[in-house]
This record gives C-alpha cells, sequence and structure tokens, in this order.
C-alpha cells in the first residue's frame, strides 16, 4: 500500500480502537473499511499473478486463541486472502495466509486493529443475569462478533469490485484467485472444513457487536489443515 494510504488507515482504526463511543467506532471503521476495500481494488496490477502469491504464518497466544485465529482467518480470506487454520505451534494456535503482497498487508492491518476491538469489546460485556455458563458465553460472543465483521468486511469489498470500471478488474481477480488457489494445492493438497460449535448464548451479543465495528459490511493434523465452511474457501 502507498505510506500516504496506509498511513490515514492506520490513523482511523487508532481513533476507533480508542474511543468508548460506539457511534464515533462504527464512523471510524466504515471510514477505514471504505478506504482499505477502495485501495485493494485501486493498487490491482495486471502484472502481478506473474510474480505470484506470497505466504506468512501468523501465531495467535492464549487466552481465546482459537477464536483470535477464527477472527484473523476469516478477516484474511475477506480481503481475497487464502487462511488455513494449522493447529498449535509456536506458543499459539497458527494461521497459515496465503495472498498476494498487497492484499496480506490489508489483512495484516485490519486483523491487527480488530482483535484489539474484539478484546476490548469482550472485556466491557455485563452477563445477562441468567447467565451461568461464563466461559461458554463469551466464547459463543466471540464467534458472534467475528462472523459479523466478516459479513460486512466482505460487503464492503464486493462494493468496491461491484464499482470498478470496466472489465479488467475481473480478469485480473480471476487470475490472482487462481493462483493463490495454486499456492495453497502445491503445500496442502489434502484440506478438510470444520465448523466451529457455539454452546453459550452469547452469540448475538457479540454478533451486535461485530455490526458496530461497521466495517460496511480452530487444532488440526499435519497432512490436512483445515479451513472456514464456505466462508475460508475464497
Amino acid at each position: 500500500m502507498r505510506e500516504r494510504t496506509l498511513d490515514r488507515v492506520r490513523k482511523l482504526l487508532a481513533k476507533a480502537e480508542r474511543t468508548d463511543n460506539e457511534h464515533e467506532r462504527a464512523t471510524f471503521m466504515a471510514a477505514a473499511s471504505s478506504l482499505m476495500a477502495r485501495h485493494g481494488i485501486d493498487s490491482l496490477d495486471p502484472a502481478e499473478p506473474r510474480r505470484g502469491p506470497r505466504d506468512r504464518v501468523v501465531v495467535l497466544p492464549d487466552p481465546w486463541a482459537r477464536e483470535k485465529a477464527r477472527l484473523v482467518s476469516l478477516v484474511a480470506q475477506a480481503v481475497r486472502c487464502r487462511p488455513l487454520l494449522i493447529g498449535r505451534g509456536e506458543g499459539g494456535q497458527r494461521v497459515h495466509i496465503f495472498g498476494f503482497t498487497s492484499d496480506l498487508e490489508r489483512a495484516d492491518v485490519l486483523a491487527t486493529s480488530l482483535l484489539l476491538q474484539m478484546a476490548s469489546g469482550l472485556a466491557r460485556v455485563s452477563l445477562p443475569p441468567d447467565v451461568t455458563a461464563v466461559r461458554a458465553y463469551r466464547r459463543s460472543w466471540l464467534l458472534g462478533f467475528t462472523d459479523e465483521v466478516h459479513r460486512l468486511l466482505s460487503q464492503a469489498e464486493a462494493r468496491a469490485e461491484a464499482q470498478a470500471p470496466g472489465v479488467g478488474t475481473a480478469l485480473v481477480l480471476a487470475d490472482r484467485r487462481a493462483e493463490v488457489e495454486r499456492a495453497v494445492a502445491a503445500q496442502y493438497p489434502r484440506v478438510r472444513t470444520v465448523r466451529p460449535r457455539t454452546s453459550g448464548t452469547g452469540y448475538r451479543d457479540g454478533a451486535e457487536a461485530g455490526r458496530r465495528a461497521d466495517l460496511g459490511r480452530t487444532g488440526m493434523d499435519a497432512a490436512a489443515p483445515r479451513e472456514l465452511p464456505g466462508q475460508a474457501s475464497g
């Protein structure tokens, strides 16, 4: 990303992280996500698929390592990367992310901010009086937050793609997706799908918190990394 654009996005995300005002947070996040999505389209380079995608492994520490890994995975997938959950190692849950450099950078900036917002949001949660399984409630809150953020962020990306002029954008994106899929298959010929289970009652509250972030809207065996159903195949 051009440094000027990256600096603007980071400043907007920092404001969203600091404020306790939900309306202000939604405003800052909407502006940041819109700018990030537009830049993702504007910076497309037709020659980039010939240079090939890159990959990186992100390690998410406890507490809530699995839930953090799921957030990172879905944020990456929403911005045209391909994430795989590859289990524990190096002190936390690992996510192996494949994508082109500009998309990997966007995933990193967004996930870093959203991890902070998710943690601060969970810390502020007031448990409903009828909740007895506290950990289950908190886990389902985290899952709800993540799913809603993914939905909103994916919508912002889809709007930016739809508003791009001409047919060249669609062709470039198709080339990039094909290259990313080939890179994944070269390292992981077998991938199995998992779906997280929710046992608490906090999912709806977490989804509402994710909606207020307003982005415009997992252990494994070594031979078969895992992806999230449907959402992690993009």
